[in-house]
């Protein structure tokens, strides 16, 4: 396994991140253990949750991936062992504390205690705010239309009351996720003038459909050590090759859920997946792994987050931190970032 620093911290963390968002949903909680206990083995001791999680969100599944993880934590006696993430979420969903917005001080520390019952746990390492309350270009939108708004939590007044939860001891550092540039960097800029905690990562998506993070947001994370963690870098399984041809296997997340996240389904994006395909194939390269290298190689990418519903998924992602790519490889592949650039945003 490979490791970075999470940010400026002393935290190492493996480049591969554990993701969690099907436990509880599509996949049993002996399956959470079985995948907690094998990523563990292989070194990988970064894991990702949220309060939202299971996905997709519902009401009823609300907080059940932190439950599985919290339970394998008593069983396992390991919880010294993780770096565990969570994150608190945005506003929008009414059975989520009222679905108003949720990072006053109020809401902030009502979430932490939350996810530390659920995660049977008296701290977790990185604590993130899962999208803005402001409204920005994220979850696929490029375009930003500016709105005059004063309804959302300054971000001062956030760090303020992230600030007070650290001190508390119930959280070690924080993150944010779904991020834009200037939100990246006015967090980073109010933390250094009034002496308070700083954004030690940002969590968005990044794979080789969607590159979108490389602009802006890539030279302040290097600059800011304040790394991306890459969601999605296989594209809900689009970067396996899984789905050529139309085909969706039973079970798949695409089969399952495949209407909410139509962003994959773009004529350009399925024309970037056939060419990515032919080089992984010519390189005789697992689709899969050679997409996952191509993250974690990037130098603003702190850890790659993986997401299985199966074992051998799992053990393939995992594996592909021992391949390598050669120049060829990465120069293909940026050849037809230029003919499709970013199609599935």
């Amino acid at each position: 396994m490979n490791y970075k620093k999470l940010g400026n911290t002393d935290l190492n963390v493996s480049t591969i991140c554990l993701g969690t968002m099907t436990w509880g949903e599509q996949n049993t909680q002996k399956e959470g253990f079985d995948q907690m206990d094998y990523a563990l083995d292989q070194g990988v001791n970064f894991w990702d949750t949220a309060e939202l999680y299971a996905i997709p969100p519902k009401e009823n599944t609300y907080g059940k991936t932190e439950e599985v993880i919290g339970n394998w934590f008593e069983k396992s006696n390991k919880r010294n062992e993780v770096v565990l993430a969570t994150k608190v979420a945005g506003p929008g969903l009414n059975w989520i504390r009222g679905g108003g917005n949720q990072y006053d001080e109020k809401n902030l520390n009502e979430a932490v205690d939350g996810s530390l019952r659920r995660l049977k746990t008296d701290y977790i390492d990185l604590y993130q705010l899962h999208w803005p309350e402001r409204k920005s270009n994220f979850f696929g939108r490029l375009g930003y239309q500016h709105k005059d708004e004063n309804d959302w939590n300054k971000f001062e007044d956030i760090l303020n009351s992230l600030d007070k939860i650290i001190n508390s001891g119930k959280i070690r550092y924080i993150g944010l996720s779904n991020e834009t540039a200037w939100g990246l960097s006015k967090f980073l800029e109010i933390s250094k003038i009034k002496q308070l905690p700083r954004i030690m990562s940002v969590q968005n998506p990044y794979s080789l459909l969607n590159r979108t993070y490389e602009i802006g947001l890539a030279e302040v994370s290097i600059r800011e050590e304040s790394g991306l963690l890459a969601y999605s870098p296989l594209a809900f399984g689009y970067l396996t090759g899984k789905y050529r041809n139309g085909e969706l296997p039973k079970d798949s997340r695409m089969k399952l859920f495949g209407d909410q996240f139509v962003r994959y389904k773009t004529e350009n994006g399925q024309l970037a997946i056939e060419k990515y395909n032919e080089i992984a194939n010519k390189y005789e390269l697992n689709f899969a792994q050679m997409s996952l290298k191509f993250c974690e190689l990037q130098p603003f990418v702190t850890s790659v987050i993986i997401g299985a519903t199966t074992m051998d998924q799992l053990k393939t992602d995992i594996e592909s931190v021992n391949i390598n790519l050669s120049e060829e490889v990465i120069n293909e592949i940026n050849e037809i970032q230029k003919i499709y650039p970013n199609p599935c945003p």
